[in-house]
């Protein structure tokens, strides 16, 4: 075989960015609060490390550079979080328009190796709707990413409805991403500081998507896709368990659902890979979800581009396993045109 037939694309699907005038505006948010905010952590972590900003804000030098060496052809590009989730209603929706905006302007510049997430304001939902419906139809763009709770709210409640329906109705694949835990349930987590990417984040970011799954949107909304990072943040595993625990524990306070719990997340779901590049981990999501249903992804700059790539080449998958999940999941759930050249298929994302 070639070495041209061999290589195996690669498209990393959680991969985050900043803007300027995000980061501006956060750092007005960091001023404001005087006592510890864990969603702020990593904001200030940023802040202090030049080396993590700079590789925020760039998507034209060091990024590629990384990508080329490391063998990484298309990067999903989402505003890293909270995004605008923390800002007054009318400054978020302003700046979502404005790093929507921001990011088709880098993927045209790039268009082979760059795709995209919407960033919205669910604080203003109607506004969040209509820039879905922009972002998809006029920017071209691959989805929407929302990182989870807005002020303590999911998207399974009413007010958020017109978010769901227009991610439904435009084909945008909803990515959740997590996010300190809402401060309802955060106390049990700061002793040992917990709330962040060790265990508070899939602990908040799966409680989301099983709420809503729970909730029955998607026998409402049959045609919403859900992403979830981090092997689905804890919910292959725990996916018989809910069934039961559904099944044998009925409780008038959930809706009546047309399937099973874990039908939804077979059907609805998929899952990426980021911060979760282990064989045990990558072989589970396969053999729970199937291999049509897993993409990866990176976490870049937040993980190590050689060190992920390094875990996923190190997992024991078929070369339909790994072709699926480097690049032909992505470029069928996110819209992602296929390969046209050996530019757009590196060589040293395969594992060989």
């Amino acid at each position: 075989m070639s070495a041209a037939a061999s290589r195996i694309r690669c498209i990393a699907t959680e991969e985050a960015f900043v803007i300027p005038e995000l980061v501006d505006a956060m750092a007005a948010v960091l001023r404001a609060h005087s006592e510890y905010e864990p969603d702020l952590y990593f904001w200030r972590r940023a802040s202090e490390s030049k080396v993590l900003s700079e590789r925020l804000l760039d998507v034209d030098a060091q990024r590629l550079a990384i990508m080329d060496a490391q063998g990484v052809d298309v990067q999903v590009l989402s505003l890293a979080a909270p995004g605008v989730q923390m800002l007054k209603s009318a400054d978020a929706v302003a700046l979502a328009r404005l790093a929507n905006d921001r990011l088709a302007e880098a993927i045209a510049r790039h268009p082979q190796r760059y795709a995209g997430l919407a960033t919205v304001a669910p604080q203003a939902p109607d506004e969040a709707a209509r820039e879905i419906e922009r972002a998809m139809k006029k920017l071209r763009l691959h989805g929407v990413l929302i990182n989870s709770h807005t002020d303590g709210q999911y998207l399974d409640e009413p007010k958020y409805r017109p978010i769901l329906e227009a991610a439904a109705s435009c084909g945008a694949p909803l990515y959740i991403h997590p996010r300190a835990p809402a401060p309802s349930m955060a106390a049990a987590f700061r002793t040992y500081t917990l709330e962040h990417a060790i265990w508070g984040f899939a602990a908040e970011a799966g409680l989301h998507g099983l709420r809503l799954i729970m909730s029955g949107i998607f026998d409402q909304l049959p045609a919403l896709r859900i992403v979830l990072g981090h092997g689905g943040e804890g919910l292959p595993y725990w996916q018989s368990r809910i069934d039961t625990m559904h099944r044998q524990f009925p409780v008038a306070e959930r809706p009546k659902l047309a399937k099973r719990p874990s039908d939804y997340l077979r059907e609805n779901f998929v899952v990426t890979t980021s911060g979760m590049n282990w064989a045990p981990a990558l072989r589970l999501c396969i053999d729970a979800l199937g291999s049509g249903r897993v993409l990866f992804a990176i976490d870049y700059p937040f993980q190590d581009t050689a060190e992920a790539l390094a875990g996923f080449a190190a997992a024991s998958l078929t070369p339909a396993e790994r072709a699926q999940i480097l690049h032909a999941n992505a470029e069928r759930v996110f819209g992602i045109a296929a390969a046209t050249s050996e530019r757009d298929a590196g060589p040293r994302a395969s594992g060989e």
